[in-house]
């Protein structure tokens, strides 16, 4: 009979002795079962940082102050310059106005970029849409800014006609709109083009940033998301936790320079103050630079194909049983009317009332599709009523897609 483990009660701190091997095997043993039925939630499991885990992840990789800077403690400051280059080249960011750092997730990404935005413009109102990340509404309490919540389309997308007269009632005050690369529900994406005409036609200028979390690495491998001038994208933030799938949460925020405040002097630690948290993981930056080193754009580019092909044959296949699903063309996330409790049970799937999404990222195996379609099937035949099918995109806050 094996014994099963009261890990809240095995990690009590107050209690003596405490068995760190029992906890920390029990720990391994929760993850490793659960990872054949993790569908849910965007975290690419295909990439290998045993070597970086093994050679640094004993040490403290502190990245304090700006990556720019040379002097200081520097840790992995280097590989952190090499990665915001990459990226923000492979977005067509202009190499004469771009700064960015590695941060600790796409919730501090649009933190800092809205933080810079609203220093600017004190008096500007944050437009965000209704399915837009739970962390936009959050750092607009954070700044005590004034946020304008705007609908979202059937398909999660957000609506353009009420962001527009949204924007029209307040005309006489600077605008900052969020617009999102792959939404948490559906990952639909907000039109930057369209979202910059209306904004330039109620305002003269206005900040546009990208809450690029999961989608804005593959999208920008297509060439679709791109911040060069023409973009009019004062932003973005970026995780690196989802699609580069570092086992550390962590993140990538881009500013258009000029957009931003330059931070003060610290004499103690002979760096500048641009970060929102001064020390910052210089794990993270490594891990990201291993990826990036490791497969190169090409590499990339391949896996996030795969992904979608993935997730057209999921959606081919619960189709076919009679499960109506759908998906946006660039998309890994899937969308279907939520299953039966004993295969919610088993499937750990994101779930907002009667819709729910699975996630083909890169790793997840068609194998692994299969069995969740088997199980479904199963517990579906015979059935008595007819499905409902999934409205496109149902709109919400949910956080599915937790930074």
């Amino acid at each position: 009979m094996t014994h099963t483990l009261n890990l809240t009660d095995a990690a009590d701190l107050s209690r003596a002795p405490v068995d760190i091997t029992a906890v920390l095997d029990h720990l391994v043993r929760e993850a490793d079962a659960a990872a054949g039925t993790s569908i849910g939630f965007p975290g690419a499991v295909d990439l290998d940082y045993t070597e970086v885990m093994t050679r640094l992840g004993s040490r403290l990789w502190n990245n304090i102050g700006d990556p720019a800077d040379e002097g200081g403690i520097a840790h992995t400051r280097a590989l952190e310059r090499a990665v915001i280059s990459w990226v923000a080249d492979l977005l067509a960011m202009p190499t004469d106005d771009r700064w960015g750092y590695v941060s600790s997730g796409g919730t501090e990404g649009n933190l800092s970029a809205l933080h810079a935005a609203h220093r600017r413009d004190p008096t500007a109102r944050i437009y965000y849409s209704a399915a837009a990340h739970y962390s936009v509404a959050k750092v607009v309490r954070l700044l005590g800014a004034h946020g304008v919540p705007i609908h979202a389309q059937l398909d999660g997308e957000v609506n353009y006609a009420h962001l527009a007269e949204q924007l029209h009632r307040r005309r006489r005050f600077p605008a900052i709109v969020v617009a999102t690369a792959g939404t948490t529900m559906t990952e639909a994406v907000d039109d930057p083009v369209r979202i910059r005409a209306v904004l330039d036609a109620h305002h003269a200028g206005g900040h546009l940033h990208v809450d690029a979390a999961l989608s804005g690495i593959p999208l920008a491998l297509d060439g679709r998301l791109r911040l060069d001038d023409a973009s009019g994208i004062g932003s973005v933030a970026i995780s690196g936790h989802k699609f580069f799938g570092t086992p550390t949460p962590c993140g990538i925020v881009l500013i258009r320079d000029h957009l931003r405040a330059a931070g003060s002097r610290i004499a103690y630690t002979a760096t500048a103050d641009t970060t929102i948290t001064g020390s910052r993981c210089g794990l993270s930056a490594a891990l990201l630079w291993h990826a990036i080193a490791a497969h190169g754009r090409e590499g990339h580019r391949w896996r996030a194909d795969e992904a979608r092909r993935l997730a057209a044959y999921t959606t081919e296949q619960l189709n076919a049983i009679g499960w109506p699903a759908w998906r946006h063309p660039h998309a890994f996330t899937v969308v279907l009317p939520t299953p039966p409790e004993p295969v919610r049970a088993k499937w750990l799937l994101a779930t907002d009332g009667d819709t729910s999404h699975l996630i083909c990222m890169p790793g997840i195996t068609p194998g692994q599709v299969d069995a969740f379609v088997a199980d479904l099937a199963a517990a579906i035949r015979p059935r008595s009523r007819p499905i409902p099918r999934p409205r496109p995109g149902r709109a919400s806050p949910a956080n599915a897609s937790a930074h």
